[in-house]
């Protein structure tokens, strides 16, 4: 994957203040990490959004602050409710030289006949692996073939799974990772009477008025909104 480097610059200003920074044209995020104390920083709100666009959770950025580079993990983003724009990042800085545990998004591809012969469906029970490995070996997703199943019933499973020697995966082996059934078909029957019978009415029954009111949903702030969690 072609890397991905964004500059960055240390932000001075918080609180309410970053607002004006994002008028700016300015993107606010921080970087933390093992070896890292906190630094606020401040990057280009445009080139980071589309940057940041095509990248998962599980992709090594290389921020350039002031000149240091830092290897990071996008931790956390946040983003405007209403035009989907980011507002703020955060980056957990990494050492390339010590490994790290991640989660990596399950990508399906191949050809399963069960879904082209019997009209199976799939069903995904993880979609995505918890793994260790050097930032280096990281992979952005890991393709699972479904051509294995054939029929439904057949499933995948962790231990089934092939991934790449310098990957260690921490899922149980017995978890299921996709599984091919029947699509399920509801058919109602009407019951029939008796010769002769007549059928009775059905019961009317009076619904009970509440006494409580649902709730209105707090509304959230132009340009909050509650974090993005890691895939």
């Amino acid at each position: 994957m072609e890397k991905v480097v964004l500059k960055a610059v240390k932000r001075d200003v918080s609180g309410k203040q970053v607002k004006a920074l994002r008028r700016e044209g300015k993107l606010p995020g921080v970087i933390y990490g093992r070896h890292t104390e906190p630094i606020n920083i401040a990057l280009d709100a445009h080139s980071a959004n589309i940057a940041l666009g095509k990248i998962g959770s599980s992709s090594i950025v290389t921020l350039d602050l002031e000149g240091k580079e830092y290897a990071a993990l996008v931790r956390e983003r946040q983003r405007n409710h209403i035009k989907g724009s980011l507002i703020h990042v955060d980056f957990l800085a990494v050492s390339l030289t010590e490994k790290l545990r991640a989660e990596v998004r399950i990508e399906l591809t191949g050809l399963s006949l069960a879904v082209k012969d019997f009209n199976a469906v799939l069903v995904n029970g993880l979609h995505a692996l918890s793994v260790e490995c050097l930032p280096a070996d990281l992979p952005d997703h890991i393709e699972v073939d479904i051509s294995p199943l054939e029929k439904p019933g057949d499933g995948i499973h962790v231990r089934d799974l092939i991934v790449p020697e310098k990957i260690r995966v921490l899922n149980d082996p017995d978890e299921m990772v996709v599984v091919a059934t029947f699509a399920k078909i509801e058919e109602e029957v009407a019951p029939v009477a008796a010769e002769g019978a007549v059928a009775a009415a059905p019961e009317v029954v009076e619904p009970e008025l509440s006494v409580e009111r649902g709730k209105k949903e707090e509304e959230v702030p132009e340009g909050e909104q509650k974090p993005e969690k890691k895939k």
